[in-house]
C-alpha cells in the first residue's frame, strides 16, 4: 500500500521536474507583460509565449488524465488562465475603449438606425409645426402645452422684456457647476430617457414623446415670434438646442428600434432577439446621452456667457453642421 501510494507523488515530481523550466519562463512573461505591458516584449518572447502557453496546456491535460496531485493541477490551471488573459484578451485602456466608441462605433450604430432616427425626426418636426401653428393661432394653447415648472412663468402674459430680462440676457450665474446639474436633470432630460425606455411598447410612446417635445418647442418659438424675438430666441436656444435636440431624436431612435424588435422578433425569440439586435440602439442611447451632457455644458455657460445674437446662431450653426458630418463620415473605411 505504501509503495502503491508513493508512486503517483514520485510520477508527479517527475513530471514536475521534466517541464518545470518551461512553466517557470511562461510566469516570467506573464509578470512582465503584468508590469510592463505585452508591448515590452522583444520578438523572440512574443514568438516564445504562444509555445509556452501551448505547452501548459498540454501539460494540464496530461495532469487531469493520469490524475496527478490536485495542487499541480490548480497551478497549471491558474497559469493557463493568466497566460490567455495576457496574450488573447489583455485588459483594455478605458479611455482608449472611449475613443473607439466616439470615433466608430456611436456614428456606425446612428447610421444602422437611418430609418429609425428619421422617423424620429420627422415625429419631432411635426411636434414643432403643430406647437407653432396653435400657439400662433391662439396664445392660450401656450399653457396647454407648456408644463408650468419648464415654462417658468413665462406666457400670454409675458411682454418682450419680460422674456429678454428672464432669458435672452441673462448673465453668467455664480455657480456654473449647479447650473449645469439642473440641466442634466431637467425636463428635457427625462422625458428623452423615457422616450428611449418606454420604446419597448411598440415605439408608440417614442413618438408621441417625440411629437409632444416638438410642440412644446414651437410653442415657445411662436410666443417669442409674437414679442418680435423669434431670432433672438432661435439664437438663444439654438446654442445648445441643436444638440439637445439631435440627442433627443437619437433617444427616440433607439427606443423606435427596441419597440421594432418587439413587435417583429423575427424567427428567434423575442429575448434572443433583443440580444442580438438591441446592440446598436444601446450604442446610440450611451451616444445620445453623452450629447445631452455636453448640451447640458452649452446651456449651462455658454449659453449665458455668449451675449451675442449673431454668434449664438453661429455656433448654432456650426454645432449642426458638424453632428451632420460626424453622424455622415465618422467611423467609415474608406478604400483608396
Amino acid at each position: 500500500m505504501a509503495a502503491t501510494r508513493e508512486a503517483p507523488v514520485l510520477k508527479s515530481q517527475q513530471f514536475r521536474r521534466e517541464r518545470e523550466a518551461s512553466w517557470d519562463e511562461l510566469e516570467a512573461l506573464v509578470e512582465q507583460a503584468r508590469v510592463h505591458g505585452v508591448r515590452s516584449f522583444t520578438p523572440e518572447q512574443a514568438e516564445r509565449f504562444p509555445m509556452l502557453y501551448r505547452s501548459v496546456l498540454s501539460s494540464l491535460s496530461v495532469a487531469r488524465a493520469i490524475a496527478l496531485d490536485r495542487a499541480l493541477v490548480a497551478y497549471l490551471d491558474n497559469l493557463a488562465l493568466r497566460a490567455y488573459l495576457t496574450f488573447y484578451a489583455p485588459p483594455r485602456d478605458p479611455l482608449a475603449a472611449a475613443g473607439r466608441f466616439l470615433q466608430h462605433g456611436f456614428p456606425a450604430a446612428v447610421r444602422t438606425l437611418h430609418r429609425h432616427v428619421a422617423i424620429a425626426f420627422v415625429a419631432l418636426v411635426i411636434g414643432v409645426v403643430t406647437g407653432f401653428v396653435l400657439v400662433n393661432g391662439s396664445e392660450s394653447w401656450f399653457s396647454t402645452l407648456v408644463p408650468s415648472d419648464l415654462a417658468g412663468g413665462r406666457g400670454a402674459a409675458s411682454t418682450a422684456a419680460d422674456l429678454v430680462r428672464d432669458e435672452l440676457a441673462a448673465p453668467v450665474g455664480p455657480n456654473v457647476l449647479d447650473g449645469i446639474a439642473n440641466v442634466l436633470f431637467s425636463h428635457n432630460t427625462l422625458v428623452a430617457l423615457l422616450t428611449f425606455g418606454l420604446g419597448m411598447l411598440a415605439g408608440v410612446p417614442a413618438v408621441l414623446l417625440t411629437i409632444y417635445q416638438g410642440a412644446i418647442l414651437g410653442a415657445f418659438f411662436a410666443l417669442h415670434v409674437h414679442r418680435g424675438l423669434g431670432l433672438a430666441f432661435a439664437g438663444w436656444v439654438g446654442i445648445h438646442g441643436v444638440t439637445e435636440m439631435a440627442a433627443f431624436t437619437l433617444f427616440a431612435a433607439a427606443g423606435l428600434r427596441l419597440g421594432e424588435i418587439l413587435v417583429f422578433p423575427g424567427e428567434t425569440s423575442r429575448a434572443d432577439a433583443f440580444a442580438l439586435r438591441s446592440g446598436p440602439a444601446a450604442k446610440v442611447a450611451v451616444g445620445a446621452a453623452l450629447m445631452l451632457a455636453l448640451a447640458a455644458v452649452l446651456e449651462g455657460y455658454f449659453r449665458a456667457a455668449v451675449q451675442s445674437t449673431d454668434l449664438r446662431l453661429t455656433i448654432a450653426t456650426l454645432s449642426l453642421v458638424f453632428w451632420i458630418v460626424y453622424f455622415a463620415l465618422a467611423g467609415r473605411r474608406w478604400r483608396a
